[in-house]
C-alpha cells in the first residue's frame, strides 16, 4: 500500500518538472531602433521576446541545446524596458 503511494508521488514529482512555471514570452516582430542601437554585436535580434520581467531575452541556439539569453548592451548590460 505505502509503495503505491510513492511510486505515485515519484511519478508526479518527476512529471513536474517538465512543466513551465514562468509565462512564455511573446516575440516582439520588430525591436525598436532605440534597443537595436544599444545591442551588442553577435546577438540574434530575430528571436527576441519581451519577458515579465521587463527585460529583452534572446533564442541562443548552441551546440547542444537552445536557451533564452538576457540581451545585452556592449558593455554586457541587460536592456530591460521601465514602467
Amino acid at each position: 500500500m505505502k509503495s503505491g503511494i510513492w511510486l505515485a508521488l515519484g511519478a508526479s514529482v518527476a512529471l513536474a518538472g517538465c512543466v513551465s512555471t514562468t509565462p512564455a514570452g511573446q516575440f516582439e516582430e520588430g525591436l525598436p531602433e532605440e534597443v537595436l542601437a544599444l545591442v551588442a554585436p553577435g546577438q540574434d535580434v530575430n528571436s527576441v521576446r519581451l519577458e515579465a520581467d521587463g527585460c529583452y531575452w534572446y533564442l541562443h541556439n548552441g551546440p547542444v541545446e537552445s536557451t533564452y539569453l538576457p540581451l545585452l548592451t556592449r558593455d554586457q548590460r541587460m536592456i530591460c524596458v521601465t514602467a
